[in-house]
């Protein structure tokens, strides 16, 4: 297995994406510390399923907009699992509106918990990276961080600001052995992207090259590829899982 006697963390872990990014890890492996800020039964569940089928994962709350809980899920990821290798920086919020109709809150919840997340759950892991010469950090970004849509121009700013600390991050970075990249997931449903989907799913997956949605096990195989020794060489990337979509001219209203 890949991910043998890695410890990995995922933020926003219980549902979702994260989710299968967790079970993925576990499968390959790694120990996994499931954070969640309040889906505490969905956690639980998962890390009952992983330790079902052998693996070893703890479930950890948090606020990755808090840089005080980001350290604090960091040092009790660390106490529990035995170390640390692996940061997955998934938690993520919509508050899709018109830029009209947005109120500084839309904005600054959003840019405060997608991209501040990003930052403090790095930043926590940092000196423990640095002294053992290694970590592998993914964070989950989006397609729309390098185009945009309607409605959302919060999380498309936010998911942009991603994708440029990915790239000086992994610059920054390099010299201590620790690779940062980016995973930007295009059109995958979740609870987060329902709304969004059923109303025009038909004519977005049409407009997709590949005709499908992404699967959350898409992204996952991905982030399991990142954070492994497969991609020992690859950092500073920001990898799209979006079936062609954002390869193409002309994506664009769910018609």
């Amino acid at each position: 297995m890949k991910m043998q006697d890695k410890v990995a963390l995922v933020t926003g872990g219980a549902k979702g994406i994260g989710r299968a990014i967790c079970i993925a890890l576990a499968d390959e492996g790694a120990s996994v510390a499931v954070n969640y800020r309040s889906s505490k039964a969905q956690a639980q569940e998962l890390v009952d399923e992983i330790e079902a089928a052998g693996g070893k994962s703890v479930a950890i709350a948090g606020d990755v907009s808090n840089p005080a809980e980001a350290v604090s899920m960091v040092e009790q990821t660390i106490a529990e699992l035995g170390g640390l290798h692996v940061l997955v920086n998934n938690a993520g919020i919509v508050k899709d509106t018109l830029i009209f109709n947005m109120e500084p809150e839309d904005w600054q919840s959003v840019m405060n918990v997608n991209f501040g997340g990003v930052f403090n759950s790095t930043k926590a892991t940092l000196g423990h990276f640095m002294a053992q010469r290694e970590g592998s950090i993914i964070n989950i970004s989006s397609v729309m961080g390098e185009r945009g849509w309607i409605g959302q121009a919060n999380y498309s700013a936010s998911k942009g600001a991603i994708n440029a600390f990915t790239r000086s991050a992994a610059v920054e970075l390099a010299r201590f052995g620790i690779r940062v990249n980016a995973v930007l997931p295009g059109f995958a449903p979740t609870d987060m992207v329902s709304g969004l989907v059923d109303k025009g799913g038909k004519g977005i997956k049409k407009q997709i090259p590949l005709r499908d949605f992404a699967r959350v096990e898409d992204v996952a195989a991905l982030t399991v590829f990142l954070a492994s020794p497969d991609s020992a060489y690859l950092t500073g990337t920001c990898l799209p899982v979006d079936g062609g979509a954002s390869a193409q001219l002309g994506l664009g209203r769910p018609e």
